[in-house]
């Protein structure tokens, strides 16, 4: 099919269907086919005729960016660095997605936009805080989408919704034009259903930035994952701290996926998981909050009425953190950091469930904090220890949800993680071409 003809039949689809909750703004029909046209008509680019979707608070020229909080809007002059290099790449934005506001949550509740729900089960949550990206690649209205991950918001709607969910190497996906949460741990994230087409968009948005200060250079899969053409270590946490709240399904799934990460020739290693949870600790129990409220606090000394409540919640307790809480707090994930490198040693990937189990909207209503912490048992450390992550499907439960579990290594394995999914899910050929030896 020509590319404008794929363009004019998303358009079709999503002009017969309500806009909210998953999409915030859609680029005109007219632009998205101007533009296929001229795709269709340039020489072969790597992401050529590719659709994509923006979370909303990644900004794209001429659009509003509302961060999911309509009070905070604005259009910006220019795109984010990493719309601009897909666009060049030949991909085609259709539009941009919900979020749970500021990217506080890993629910896809907390939006004025309305409440997102997984697309196996509208009962249950869709997971966030990227939960209309997820939801347009998991629907089809698009191939790929952009999310951004602080705490798991790329991977949870992944488990969620049955997807590829890849949280780069922080710094290798540009955030300048993107709305901070907590600028020194952001990641512009990727939803797909392939590592095939994650790899792609990937490959094609990396790079240095001089316009972010977090940017970093690549490194070649063979230097950040010498196991790629060896047998693998993987680690799993010990019995007696694995947390799956009460979900024995997701429990007997996570035991499946161990079991054919095994027959795939992967070492499993029993690991002290006690270290990457107190990391996960400090995220929202710690000063990091603080540097939520850094990011937005002009705007809520003067608009916080107009703020979801929970969210303003969890970043106004940004002020009870003090200079001395926040230097206590990085020494203590110092130590944490030297304690986690130890049990690198013995292990190429940790392999964890993306989440314990998944909730119903009306258990998050009954207690929104709590099940949102829950859901980060997993999650959150990753950041904050200068990991990178794949979420990947991993079976479904007996109603019908998705299960998934997240493939963690050391900073610039992005694409040993991504590999190392493509054979668990069955693919047949390699994502990466292997060098001899």
């Amino acid at each position: 099919m020509k590319i404008s003809k794929s363009i004019s039949a998303i358009y079709d689809r999503l002009e017969g269907e309500p806009l909210n909750p998953i999409w915030i703004s859609l680029v005109p029909r007219m632009s998205a086919l101007a533009r296929a046209h001229v795709i269709e008509n340039a020489s072969p680019t790597t992401l050529a005729g590719m659709t994509f979707a923006a979370k909303d608070n990644i900004d794209v020229a001429g659009m509003s960016t509302t961060a999911g909080c309509p009070a905070y809007a604005y259009t910006p002059a220019a795109s984010a660095t990493v719309v601009k290099r897909l666009e060049e790449a030949g991909a085609i934005l259709i539009g941009k997605t919900n979020m749970d506001q500021f990217a506080t949550g890993l629910v896809g509740t907390r939006s004025p936009f309305g409440a997102c729900s997984s697309v196996f089960d509208e009962r249950f949550i869709s997971g966030g805080s990227s939960s209309g990206s997820a939801i347009a690649v998991a629907k089809g209205h698009v191939t790929f989408a952009l999310g951004t991950d602080t705490a798991g918001s790329g991977r949870v709607p992944a488990a969620f919704n049955n997807l590829i969910g890849l949280k780069p190497t922080r710094g290798l996906l540009s955030t300048a034009g993107v709305v901070p949460a907590c600028r020194t741990l952001d990641c512009v994230s990727i939803f797909a259903t392939t590592c095939r087409d994650a790899h792609r968009v990937w490959s094609a948005a990396k790079g240095l930035d001089a316009a972010d200060p977090s940017s970093r250079e690549p490194r070649t899969s063979e230097d950040a994952a010498p196991w790629l053409n060896a047998p693998f270590r993987f680690g799993v946490p010990r019995y007696e701290q694995l947390e799956f709240f009460g979900d024995e399904e997701a429990r007997a799934l996570y035991a499946e996926a161990v079991r054919k990460l095994e027959q795939l020739g992967g070492e499993r290693v029993e690991i002290d998981f006690s270290v990457f949870r107190g990391a996960a600790e400090l995220l929202y129990e710690g000063p990091w909050v603080a540097e939520r409220l850094a990011a937005i606090e002009s705007f809520m000394q003067n608009h916080s009425d107009q703020m979801n409540p929970v969210v303003r919640g969890i970043i106004a307790g940004g002020r009870s953190f003090t200079a001395v809480d926040t230097f206590q707090a990085e020494y203590r994930l110092l130590e944490l950091r030297r304690s986690a490198m130890r049990q690198w040693t013995a292990m190429d990937v940790l392999v964890l469930p993306t989440t314990g189990t998944i909730y119903t909207h009306e258990q998050v209503a009954a207690n929104p904090v709590k099940m949102n912490t829950n859901l980060g048992y997993y999650t959150n450390f990753v950041n904050l220890m200068d990991l990178t992550a794949v979420a990947a499907p991993a079976g479904f439960r007996s109603n019908g949800l998705p299960f998934g579990i997240s493939l963690i290594g050391l900073a610039f394995s992005d694409e040993g993680l991504l590999s190392l999914a493509h054979r668990y899910l069955g693919a047949q050929t390699p994502l990466l071409e292997r060098t001899p030896g």
